[in-house]
């Protein structure tokens, strides 16, 4: 167990109030440089706070790699950046043990994953193979080498961003991977007013070049254990599995009981953002289109947005 992972053990929650002014003061850091994405912001906080992970897909442009910068400048912690490309290899991501040839002994030497906000630029870029090197360390925070597992540090959460054209050049994310990310949402052009504003802020030197950090690893482990108490009532869960039966009765691959945890956490954060210690049907509706979407898959083809949707008009709030 590493050092970081043993600290967190001790980290008093935060209270739901801090939380939310933590939440707030990291949206206006990142705001100073991303422009008309205040919902995507509170997406990655979301996903962040609830010890998940988040996928962002659009096309080119738009400004994902500079948003998932933005959020781990903001905070005081370890980031690592992967470029995937067709060639990269599994070891390039998890690390991989070299000979050295002075003490002749094998060292491991730690691959970007070791970091407590992952960015994957490009993921579907990578075959098959590479990205299923994430899939370990989403779900269990360790990489295991050659026989040995290893901590990754705490907090951890893997922003990964993805083209959605190009599809003769890019791999499709195997629906393992895909049901670990907690969220996948996407950005959309900015309005015009959006850009010209974004215009006039890099007509000179980039904002990002003199953001600053504004809250700490510590703060965000205190924050997800604020998140952790926050109470979910019986008629809420309820509520939730409700949902995902409906989700399995009209879609080939409904969601998975990993898929309601991840909407009930998500719920969890997106209480704690509005300053409240219990989660209400409408954080459920308001989490479940990024957290289930990406999820479904219908013989049809008919997207999951489609069937999210109808799960929400036939089960009713009791």
């Amino acid at each position: 167990m590493t050092d970081a992972h043993a600290e967190s053990d001790l980290d008093p929650a935060l209270s739901v109030e801090s939380v939310a002014d933590l939440a707030e003061r990291i949206s206006d850091n990142v705001e100073q440089v991303i422009v008309g994405h205040h919902d995507a912001i509170e997406d990655i906080l979301v996903a962040l706070f609830a010890r998940g992970h988040l996928l962002l897909e659009d096309v080119p442009g738009v400004g994902k790699t500079m948003l998932a910068r933005a959020i781990a400048t903001s905070i005081d912690a370890s980031f690592k950046r992967v470029q995937f490309t067709p060639d990269l290899l599994p070891s390039d991501v998890t690390g991989v043990n070299v000979f050295n040839q002075q003490t002749r002994e094998f060292e491991f030497r730690q691959g970007p994953v070791f970091a407590n906000v992952v960015l994957g630029d490009e993921i579907n870029r990578a075959p098959p193979k590479t990205q299923a090197a994430l899939l370990e360390v989403m779900e269990e925070l360790q990489v295991t080498v050659d026989g040995t597992t290893r901590r990754v540090p705490d907090p951890f959460t893997v922003i990964a961003t993805q083209n959605d054209v190009e599809p003769d050049r890019t791999y499709d994310l195997p629906l393992a991977e895909l049901d670990r990310f907690m969220k996948k949402i996407h950005l959309g052009y900015p309005s015009e007013a959006d850009e010209a504003e974004l215009l006039g802020r890099v007509s000179g030197h980039h904002p990002i070049e003199s953001l600053s950090a504004v809250a700490t690893a510590g703060d965000v482990r205190r924050a997800r254990e604020a998140v952790l108490g926050v109470t979910v009532s019986e008629p809420v869960r309820a509520y939730v599995s409700r949902l995902a039966a409906a989700t399995r009765e009209h879609a080939h691959l409904g969601v998975s009981p990993r898929g309601s945890i991840a909407l009930v956490r998500a719920s969890q954060a997106r209480a704690v953002l509005d300053a409240r210690d219990f989660v209400v049907p409408d954080d459920v509706q308001r989490e479940i289109e990024s957290v289930w979407a990406h999820r479904i898959r219908t013989s049809e083809g008919t997207p999951g947005r489609t069937i999210v949707e109808r799960a929400l008009t036939d089960v009713t709030v009791e």
